[in-house]
């Protein structure tokens, strides 16, 4: 009888120790790369942080096709070479089929190669730069706004802004240098007198000798392009030397509640492009799905000013499950062609992919909802012409 139990038993061992690497069980393994050092971490923490939200909602329900979500993130450190690095490394060790990243577009440029190279898609949560989808790398597919339809959506309130003439600063990258030309492009169009461009470095913390360049132009507007912690040093030294102009914050990664704690008086009057307003959740194309998002955010202790980028964690891990869903595996190609029939409202609004850049190569380019907020008597409110 003993010798028929540890039979049976050694039989059951055997049969587990034979079960396929692909079974049904196995979690499903999405890359991240993100910033998690460097001059923008705290942003690419908000987006790993959101990251984490949509796995875990995602895991709640049973998965994705019964198997639970396994996220593997890598940090670029804030620098492009890392940041191919990584994409390297998630698809060659840990067999990745499918990838968000990686915040910054100098960043994602430098990892696009190697999508192609493995042929992987990679869902692009942040950059904006005309070239991420403009380069014709049938693997990419982006969720947030290229500069130039950013700049469309803030065309309706050129005239209520009351902008006559528009300096910009921008960091050196390639968002930086994106937004300049996109939004220059509108305003000319608009018969806006388009002023200084002054660029700085994306490790820089003295921008003094800009300000004053700018301060010499007599705009009355600043468009400023860079993260959260440079628009702050920004504010705080164009207050020190007292630049009288309304600025305006491009690229949704400003985060004015941070800016209100960190800049305070400076950021007054700040006019901002944002893509989440997690201080009005209910006026997001789905109200009851951001107020969860803004609960759930609040409740794990993450600090609310890292809202407006955590939330891109959530769609970009969102459209992903959602296109292996379509495409019943876990397989790159098959994830890549699921991603084109994607169709469902994240945190920022309605995901939807079309198609642009060079015939035979489009990558696929989503229309994100784009709104405006600004900094008045210390607190995010909508401007009049945003209200309804």
């Amino acid at each position: 009888m003993l010798t028929r139990v540890l039979s049976t038993a050694l039989i059951a061992l055997v049969m587990l120790a034979v079960v396929p690497a692909g079974d049904a069980q196995a979690p499903i393994k999405i890359g991240v790369i993100e910033p998690l050092s460097g001059p923008v971490a705290a942003s690419g923490n908000y987006v790993r942080m959101g990251a984490e939200i949509a796995r875990d909602w995602i895991n709640a329900k049973g998965g994705v096709n019964g198997r639970k979500i396994e996220l593997v993130i890598e940090d670029n450190k804030s620098d492009p070479k890392e940041a191919a690095s990584a994409a390297e490394k998630l698809i060659v060790r840990d067999k990745v089929p499918a990838i968000m990243g990686a915040w910054g577009s100098s960043m994602t440029l430098a990892a696009m190669p190697k999508l192609e190279e493995y042929g992987v898609p990679m869902v692009v949560e942040t950059s904006s730069a005309a070239s991420v989808t403009k380069r014709g790398n049938p693997w990419v597919f982006r969720i947030s706004p290229p500069s130039e339809m950013e700049a469309l959506g803030l065309e309706q309130y050129i005239d209520k802004l009351g902008v006559k003439k528009a300096d910009f600063l921008a960091v050196n990258t390639d968002w930086g240098r994106g937004s300049i030309q996109a939004f220059g492009d509108m305003l000319k169009k608009k018969g806006v007198q388009v002023g200084a461009a002054e660029f700085m470095e994306q490790a820089a913390t003295d921008m003094n000798a800009q300000i004053t360049k700018i301060k010499a132009t007599g705009a009355d507007t600043l468009f400023l392009t860079t993260a959260v912690e440079q628009i702050t040093l920004v504010l705080k030294q164009g207050q020190e030397q007292r630049l009288t102009r309304k600025v305006i914050t491009t690229g949704g990664s400003s985060s004015p509640t941070q800016l209100i704690k960190q800049a305070g008086a400076a950021a007054e009057g700040s006019y901002h492009i944002v893509f989440f307003m997690p201080w009005f959740p209910e006026a997001m194309p789905d109200g009851k799905l951001a107020k969860a998002f803004v609960d759930e955010w609040t409740k794990r202790g993450n600090p609310f000013e890292g809202l407006t980028e955590g939330f891109r964690g959530h769609d970009g891990i969102a459209t992903i499950a959602e296109a292996i869903k379509i495409a019943g595996k876990d397989e790159p190609k098959a994830i890549q062609d699921a991603l084109w029939k994607v169709s469902f409202t994240g945190v920022n609004g309605p995901i939807k992919f079309e198609k642009d850049g060079p015939a035979g190569k489009e990558s696929g380019q989503s229309k994100p909802s784009i709104f405006v907020v600004q900094v008045r008597d210390g607190k995010v409110a909508l401007p009049d012409f945003m209200k309804k």
